[in-house]
């Protein structure tokens, strides 16, 4: 309910207050007069007007022109607007003129309770610490109330909590929460909803009432000791894990949350637990046993020891409940496993002299299967590490023995693997290196290290040291290894030079004499014995080769060459060259004279076969008789003249036309004349056929030849009792061959072949 007054006029103009009460939302009767203006000069015969402006003239307000009742038009709300400020005349209604100064009044809207506490930040999220004590400070809330906190209750606030008793308390003036209980544990309830009413008029009945919730948590503290769910924790673990594998969890339980839940854990020495260590796993907080040394069924079968679990971060206001840490007992059962076979050595090292017959044994190698149950082990060299074999081994027995000659200035090392394997499983199997050194034996003797250019001078003295000399040899030389130097028995008895032992591996050729000239001799050859001092004693002589050189007064070399050797026979340096010179021009001479015989002889030789006259060509085989008409090349036999002429075709008939040919028949042999025939046939038709007679020979003469043999040995008849005018029935190109035999004047049988 909200009250309307009307504050006084000025300068004349009285304003009466009517006390009317009106209803938010409306008047109780509609233009109803609640206040008036009246001027002193009315009447009240309707000459003045009355007029309303300023602050919600007109609408809100109206005014009664000519009685001055002021009316509202619409409900007030003092939330709204709380006062309003109007300005009011008195005006004569003829003359429009004011009878009055302006007057100015003010309308306050008087508060009425219509408006709940309201809690703007609502609902509420608070958390307080587990295990506080009554009273702990939790949240403050605050409501708030529109209304006018100056005019009566309605803005007085009570507050009050409807849900939430009896763990928590509010201050009803402050509105502060507070613990109500002592020892509220978070692993009991973790979660509260408190609900709070704020009421105004200060909590008396009628007030108007608004709530709100307010979500409340415990915060975890560390007020409980992490517990083992048991007392003993059985593991079983097989003994061929590897060493660093997690073989086991276990786990305590602790109800905090948080760091406050996090635990360490660790072993507490004891039986077994060197060989085992315990880590925490960060996102389950469980203890991970690990491994730390390898485990053998045949030598422990289980272990026993004690984990002992501890928070990490603790809180010394509960340091009197006890200690907060539990311990738990842990068995580990070791599981038996087939192993392969396992050496007595990690590795094997051996020792053998060089050029040790084959089959010598130079050790042996032992492994043994550790399992219950033990079966035999079997030996074998790994092929990929001695691709030669220069070693064999006793399956059984592992003896390891030599199958080739050693030479340690080949391999003074050889490394090689083993590989042990259960006869009961082969695949397994272990292996071990096995490493043999090849010792040396004294077979090379000592021998000059590098070779000397020794020289000695013309004007050498007595006992002066013309070269130092080192040995070397190709044996690994122990230790202590000395070299002696000494003249063959030969050369000790010529007093040219001598040898002097340092006895330092080193010696000093020295003369023994003054006055070398090379006129005499301009090489000396010394030979010097080397021996070392191993078993057995090796020993070489050595040559070496001394040059006398002409030399200084300082023992500086002047000159080694050869001009040394002629110069005392007399010749000067001139001599020598020409002499030279003319050695030299004989020597060209000479291959001049044979150059010129080869290219002459190749001349002949081109000239010969170039020339293209009738040449006797000679076979050494017989040939096929008649029938073999490929052997003999009757270009050789035409005419030189005619080849010359044709400067086309020489003296060579294309390869189209060459035809078999055969000898001449005979007048009775008919075979051979009708073969001729078809010859001279195909000739004198053929364009490219040689322009010349050409000669045929045939040593075959076939069977049943009426003309026997041609040869005039053993030839009954000669040749004058022949008539050869039968070739010229031939053709013209017979006719020259009938008329050479027609001639008995010119026929000479002498010539015939």
């Amino acid at each position: 309910m909200e009250s309307i007054f009307c504050a006084g006029g000025i300068h004349g103009l009285r304003t009466s207050v009517c006390g009317k009460v009106y209803r938010k939302g409306g008047w109780s009767g509609w233009n109803t007069k609640w206040a008036q203006l009246h001027s002193d000069l009315d009447k009240g015969v309707g000459t003045v007007k009355y007029t309303l402006s300023g602050d919600g003239a007109g609408t809100v307000f109206t005014i009664d022109e000519t009685t001055g009742d002021i009316h509202a038009i619409r409900s007030l709300d003092r939330e709204e607007k709380p006062f309003y400020t109007l300005r009011a005349q008195a005006v004569d209604i003829d003359t429009k003129k004011p009878l009055e100064p302006e007057s100015e009044f003010i309308i306050k809207v008087q508060d009425i309770n219509d408006n709940e506490p309201k809690f703007l930040d609502g609902p509420y999220v608070a958390s307080v610490p587990e295990m506080s004590p009554v009273g702990a400070y939790v949240l403050q809330v605050k409501a708030t109330d529109a209304d006018d906190p100056t005019y009566g209750n309605s803005a007085r606030v009570v507050y009050s909590i409807l849900q939430g008793q009896p763990y928590f308390s509010i201050d009803p003036k402050t509105g502060v929460i507070r613990t109500a209980l002592p020892n509220m544990d978070r692993e009991v309830k973790e979660q509260y909803q408190v609900l709070i009413q704020a009421k105004d008029m200060g909590g008396q009945l009628g007030g108007l009432a608004g709530t709100t919730t307010v979500n409340i948590t415990l915060m975890d503290v560390n007020d409980n000791p992490p517990r083992f769910p048991k007392s003993i924790f059985h593991l079983k673990v097989p003994e061929s894990s590897p060493v660093g594998s997690a073989i086991g969890r276990i786990r305590a339980v602790d109800p905090d949350f948080g760091e406050n839940a996090e635990i360490e854990y660790n072993i507490v020495p004891g039986d077994g637990g060197n060989l085992f260590d315990i880590t925490t796993d960060e996102n389950t907080q469980e203890g991970v046993i690990k491994l730390k040394k390898p485990l053998d069924f045949e030598t422990k079968k289980a272990y026993t020891f004690k984990v002992e679990a501890s928070n990490l971060h603790l809180d010394h206001r509960f340091h009197s409940v006890g200690p907060f840490k539990d311990t738990a007992t842990v068995k580990i059962n070791v599981l038996d496993v087939d192993e392969p076979p396992i050496f007595s050595k990690p590795m094997y090292t051996m020792e053998v002299y060089e050029d040790t017959p084959v089959g010598t044994i130079i050790g042996a190698v032992t492994a043994q299967d550790l399992d219950v149950g033990s079966s035999s082990v079997k030996y074998f060299i790994d092929w990929k590490s001695d691709v030669d074999s220069y070693f064999t081994i006793d399956a059984t027995e592992g003896t390891i023995a030599t199958n080739e000659l050693l030479d340690r200035e080949s391999t003074a090392q050889y490394n090689f693997s083993i590989i042990a394997s259960k006869v009961s499983n082969p695949l397994l199997a272990s292996k071990v290196n096995v490493i043999i050194n090849v010792l040396d034996v004294n077979e090379f003797p000592p021998e000059i290290s590098v070779p000397y250019e020794t020289s000695v001078c013309e004007n050498a003295k007595p006992g002066q040291v013309i070269q130092t000399v080192s040995a070397a040899d190709k044996d690994l030389s122990p230790a202590g290894q000395r070299f002696s130097f000494r003249l063959s028995p030969e050369a000790s008895t010529k007093p040219n030079f001598t040898v002097h032992d340092y006895r330092n591996n080193t010696a000093g050729i020295e003369t023994r004499r003054s006055g070398y000239s090379r006129r005499q001799q301009e090489l000396y050859f010394l030979p010097v014995v080397i021996e070392d001092s191993s078993y057995p004693v090796q020993s070489s002589t050595n040559t070496m080769t001394i040059r006398v050189c002409r030399c200084d007064s300082d023992g500086t070399i002047l000159s080694c060459n050869v001009e040394a050797i002629f110069l005392p026979v007399g010749l000067s340096t001139g001599a020598l060259i020409a002499i030279l010179l003319c050695i030299v021009i004989l020597l060209v001479i000479v291959v001049l004279y044979v150059a010129l015989r080869r290219q002459k002889k190749k001349d002949t030789l081109m000239t010969s076969k170039e020339d293209i006259r009738d040449n006797v060509i000679h076979y050494d085989d017989e040939g096929g008789g008649e029938e073999d008409t490929q052997a003999f090349d009757i270009g050789a036999l035409r005419n030189p003249k005619v080849i010359e002429d044709n400067k086309i075709r020489r003296d060579i008939k294309p390869d189209t036309l060459c035809f078999p040919r055969q000898r001449p028949p005979v007048e009775d042999n008919r075979d051979i004349r009708d073969f001729i025939n078809q010859r001279l046939q195909e000739n004198d038709v053929d364009p490219t056929a040689p322009p010349y007679d050409s000669l045929a020979t045939y040593a075959y003469e076939g069977n049943g030849s009426v003309a026997e043999s041609l040869s005039s040995i053993d030839s009954l008849t000669t040749e004058a009792d022949q008539d050869y005018d039968y070739l010229g029935d031939w053709g013209p190109r017979f006719k020259v061959l009938a008329e050479m035999f027609g001639e008995e004047e010119s026929y000479n049988p002498d010539k015939v072949t």
